[in-house]
């Protein structure tokens, strides 16, 4: 078996056993007694039952990462370096990872906070609220996140080559689309994997190329790979994933509160915020999401196959395409040509193979 065989193999491998953990995890605090020794401890600390919350979550969420750390710090670190393809230290890949939960916990606490203030008050209604709420934060996400979460991240710079930067311009004048900047970034800091994208929404739209991208690629092959990402926005494949997000978020959380309320009876908790009862409400929707996972994935790689075909379409430049999907390929370590199986259920891109299939037997 070749270097990306058997690096595909262990991610995909550590990905499993990472949703197996994390499954088993919720089922022992719904069927065991540890959720509500937890609430218990959480109530022994103080009477406010919105401080309560926060340190049971906190609690749960500190053991799951406890019980996740050795496949996360093997998957991102050890695996990264055993196929060369990380440049981080132990202590900048510390400070990566704290920085990033840091982060996730000034975004998400809230959040948890308002789900918790809607479940006491709303216990029937709970869930239109949060649909909403999720559905207004994604649109926030969206419109904050190039220049505010990445550049927590990474050192952005405006694009220095001239060519490209003229290239990637006109590409955006014949297709109407308005951005405020193109730029690269220091993604070599952390890996050698090449990324490019058209982030944001609204005034905060802009283009961003990895240095690795720059260095690694042609300009014309840039051109390309970023056709694709502008097929994306132009074909409206960001606005759609967040309608469909909130339909599927409002369908999913109204009958996960149907059978919530039901099971409550049946395990003998009290009323629907009840602390210890919570861990019920996550296995429940951590169900509906893995259900729902194939789906997503077979909508994303549609998505990818038009927004494929509009990069080719829009500079007539089908071999660059392709030459540049390979050199990805490569420079990624990218299985071309996945287990059937695996990539229907968990991979949001059809494979490199299929794409340069579909790209060979298309027309311009």
């Amino acid at each position: 078996m070749d270097k990306v065989k058997k690096y595909n193999r262990s991610k995909m491998l550590i990905e499993i056993l990472e949703i197996l953990i994390n499954l088993t995890f919720i089922l022992l605090l719904v069927f065991s007694p540890i959720a509500k020794q937890i609430e218990s401890k959480a109530f022994s600390i103080t009477q406010n039952d919105y401080l309560a919350f926060l340190l049971f979550i906190l609690t749960i969420g500190f053991i799951n990462s406890l019980l996740n750390f050795p496949l996360s710090f093997y998957s991102s670190f050890i695996l990264e370096h055993k196929y060369n393809l990380s440049n981080q230290n132990l202590l900048s890949w510390i400070k990566e990872n704290f920085k990033s939960l840091l982060i996730s916990l000034i975004i998400l606490l809230p959040i948890a906070l308002l789900f918790f203030y809607l479940l006491k008050n709303y216990p029937e209604n709970w869930w239109i609220f949060l649909t909403i709420i999720v559905f207004l934060f994604s649109i926030l996400l969206a419109k904050i996140a190039p220049t505010i979460i990445f550049p927590l991240f990474y050192k952005f710079s405006p694009l220095e080559n001239e060519t490209l930067k003229n290239m990637l311009n006109s590409l955006c004048k014949k297709h109407n689309i308005d951005f405020s900047g193109i730029y690269s970034f220091n993604l070599s800091k952390t890996t050698k994997k090449a990324n490019a994208g058209f982030t944001g929404i609204f005034k905060s739209k802009r283009i961003i190329l990895s240095d690795t991208l720059i260095e690694n690629f042609t300009d014309q092959e840039i051109l390309t790979v970023f056709a694709h990402e502008l097929g994306h926005y132009k074909k409206k494949h960001i606005i759609k994933n967040i309608f469909i997000g909130l339909i599927t978020t409002f369908l999913i959380f109204f009958i996960t509160n149907k059978i919530y309320l039901i099971l409550l009876v049946n395990f003998s908790f009290n009323y629907p915020y009840q602390l210890s009862a919570l861990p019920l409400l996550f296995l429940i929707l951590s169900i509906f999401s893995l259900i729902l996972m194939p789906f997503h994935n077979i909508l994303s790689r549609k998505f990818e196959y038009e927004a494929d075909r509009f990069a080719v379409d829009s500079t007539n430049d089908r071999i660059s395409f392709i030459n540049a999907l390979n050199k990805i390929a490569k420079i990624n370590l990218a299985d071309k040509e996945p287990n059937p199986i695996i990539e229907f259920i968990f991979y949001s891109h059809p494979s490199i193979k299929k794409r340069i299939e579909r790209l060979e037997k298309h027309v311009v």
